[in-house]
């Protein structure tokens, strides 16, 4: 071989191999964050990092040429910890990206030290919407859902169907606050009114004078701007209250399908939520969601933790195609490339990080409708991204010139 044929064929291998040189220490490392055991643990929690390693696996477990690894951390719902562990990973064990983060004051925090480290955010669990508005991030994407886009098709569905009088029962966080602020401008919009709100802390076990507070309002839907453990808790005790007899309604705001397994059809049914995600949507949901459950004690998975497998999945498609795992290059790489897998058709990351993907509108099945364990929701509609998200010019995110 000639001298000039082994420089064309070596500048070949530059154009055609990225060097392993701009993989960070040798390894891209993967951290889940989130509530591991409690009050969203079924939300998120181990299921997220099942969901993760999947996508690890089903890429090939390495992306140009170097291991993946994920760790996962527990931030108990306490920004002060999630900020801690944060840093800790990203100084002393060389995370590259950080996943998952519900509860909205937490995924804050993260993202403050992943903005100054100049590390990727990918968050699948909160629903704060201002994560994509006034606390945008160049390096932060919002993947499954927010506030805004779930109270959207769940006040104009239920307000529609005569639901035009509300009262907010919501939780003491800005995750909630969120919700609240969104679902009340959906519902005046449709043509209702709010009649009133109270706010209870996190982890609330005792609704009672919450509930007395929404039954002495009239209101003909109390809407709960709450999640998890608190939102199972409210359904339960305002069927034990006997407002759901009387013809008060509930409307869940940020509502999972672990939720109603918790509650249970019998008191949820007839219940109408917006999710991104149903696991029994069609072929491909059905296909995944069955090697979830297999993996995760036959639990269906939630958006949340479906989420965490897709942003996964797209993160190393996105280092494959730059060639890094710098922060700032590879967010805008992730942004470039159309977002495809078994629940995401060609979406776009618009350039305040918010994924827009369409969403459901679910109602709750009745028990005798149910046909197996987590056959739990009817779909009424397919709410296009377009139509669900709130329009970026309104955010005022910092980066959207």
């Amino acid at each position: 071989m000639t001298v000039f044929r082994k420089l064309g064929f070596a500048a070949a291998l530059c154009l055609t191999t990225p060097a392993f040189a701009q993989v960070s220490d040798g390894v891209v490392k993967i951290g889940v964050l989130n509530d591991q055991s409690g009050l969203y643990a079924d939300i998120s929690g181990p299921g997220s990092t099942i969901a993760a390693k999947m996508a690890v696996e089903d890429f090939g477990g390495k992306v140009l040429g170097v291991p993946v690894e994920v760790i996962a951390g527990d931030h108990q719902n306490k920004p002060d910890i999630g900020n801690a562990i944060a840093r800790r990973w990203i100084d002393n064990e060389k995370v590259d990206v950080i996943v998952d983060v519900p509860h909205s004051a937490t995924a804050l925090a993260v993202l403050s030290v992943t903005k100054e480290k100049n590390k990727v955010l990918l968050l699948s669990g909160p629903a704060y919407v201002e994560l994509t508005g006034t606390q945008c991030a160049p390096t932060t994407v919002h993947w499954t859902y927010d506030s805004y886009a779930m109270a959207n098709g769940t006040a104009r569905a239920v307000v529609k169907q005569g639901g035009d009088s509300w009262f907010f029962l919501t939780g003491d966080n800005a995750g909630s606050h969120s919700q609240e602020r969104d679902a009340m401008a959906f519902v005046q919009k449709a043509g209702g009114t709010v009649v009133s709100n109270v706010r209870h802390p996190l982890n609330t076990s005792d609704f009672s004078s919450f509930l007395l507070q929404a039954q002495q309002s009239k209101a003909k839907v109390i809407g709960l701007a709450n999640a998890g453990g608190d939102t199972v808790n409210a359904i339960k005790q305002a069927n034990e209250f006997g407002l759901t007899a009387s013809g008060q309604k509930l409307a869940g705001l940020l509502m999972f399908i672990s939720d109603v397994k918790a509650v249970g059809l019998e008191q949820a049914k007839g219940l109408i939520i917006t999710d991104a995600f149903y696991w029994d949507a069609d072929e491909r949901t059905r296909t995944w969601s069955r090697r979830f459950m297999k993996l995760h004690g036959g639990r269906a998975p939630t958006s949340a933790q479906a989420g965490v497998y897709s942003a996964v999945g797209h993160y190393l498609k996105a280092i494959q195609a730059a060639g890094t795992d710098e922060g700032v290059a590879l967010t805008k790489k992730m942004k470039e490339l159309p977002v495809n897998d078994f629940f995401s058709d060609n979406y776009k990351i618009r350039q305040d990080g918010r994924l827009v993907r369409d969403m459901y509108l679910l109602q709750v099945k009745a028990p005798a409708e149910s046909k197996e364990p987590w056959d739990v929701f009817k779909i009424l509609a397919r709410i296009p991204g377009d139509e669900a998200y709130r329009p970026m010019a309104d955010g005022k995110c910092p980066l959207v010139k």
